[in-house]
């Protein structure tokens, strides 16, 4: 089906920019919605963000908004976050995801079909 790899995880300060990228491999990727989601300790998973196949269409957390940018390259199979503006709040495991599933439905399940192992980002105050 699909399988996906993400990078680019680290420890920085807070203010600071981070890049998430997530290769995936599969011959379908083209039609997938790409998310990337999140959890922190003792807290739910959350959805912060989500692409749909064409990149027309993207979904960004409220929380994260104007901070964080989704994109991605179909040619290259890779879908990326640019993190901006990083607060501790965002300390979490940062997940990618992939979903056979209309961006509407990704957004309102708060769900996925398929997810990378995640890589963790740490802001430290």
């Amino acid at each position: 089906q699909v399988q996906l790899v993400e990078s680019g995880g680290g420890l920085v300060q807070a203010g600071d920019s981070l890049r998430l990228s997530c290769a995936a491999s599969g011959r379908t990727f083209s039609s997938y919605t790409m998310a990337w989601f999140r959890q922190a300790p003792r807290k739910e998973r959350q959805l912060v963000s989500a692409i749909n196949w064409s990149g027309g269409s993207i979904y960004v957390a409220e929380f994260v908004k104007g901070r964080f940018t989704i994109s991605r390259d179909n040619a290259a199979m890779t879908v990326s976050l640019q993190m901006n503006s990083l607060k501790p709040e965002d300390t979490a495991v940062y997940y990618c995801a992939a979903s056979s599933k209309h961006i509407s439905i990704v957004r309102n399940n708060q769900e996925s079909d398929y997810w990378g192992q995640g890589t963790q980002v740490t802001v430290s105050s």
